[in-house]
């Protein structure tokens, strides 16, 4: 396996405007994938994303605001390092009508890059994998509820 690029692609039932408040805003973001977030979605904002009471936390940097089309930020990155495009992981949502729905489609990229050896890389790579297949249809549930103001 290359370990190049981790892609989903989900259908859910909600607008594009919906779906992209569901993965831009930390108060939705809540609702399907972390415990916390608190980031502004604005290019180059710096915020984090936080798992159980701060047992895991990810600092992110947002890269792209694309509304309604696009989403992106970098994380992963060592300790005490802001993630980057040279030290990260990108997460890109895509968003596509389709009906009165949405395609999403996110891709995880910058794997190779990060320099890992072969069996950080593919355990890493596997946990990612697994978590989004947990994250991802909590995501699709949830989005239906939402409305745009």
């Amino acid at each position: 396996m290359e370990f190049g690029k981790l892609e989903r692609e989900i259908r859910v039932d909600a607008a594009p405007d919906v779906v992209f408040d569901v993965v831009s805003r930390p108060e939705h973001i809540r609702m399907w994938w972390p415990d916390d977030a608190s980031f502004v979605p604005e290019p180059g904002e710096v915020g984090e994303l936080v798992w159980g009471d701060r047992a895991a936390v990810e600092r992110i940097t947002v890269v792209e605001v694309d509304r309604p089309h696009r989403f992106a930020f970098h994380w992963v990155a060592p300790p005490d390092e802001l993630p980057g495009a040279d030290n990260s992981l990108l997460v890109t949502f895509e968003l596509e009508p389709s009906g009165d729905g949405t395609i999403l489609r996110m891709t995880e990229s910058g794997w190779r890059e990060r320099g890992w050896e072969a069996a950080v890389l593919e355990e890493a790579f596997h946990d990612h994998e697994r978590g989004w297949d947990v994250f991802l249809p909590r995501l699709r549930s949830y989005a239906p509820s939402v409305v745009v103001r």
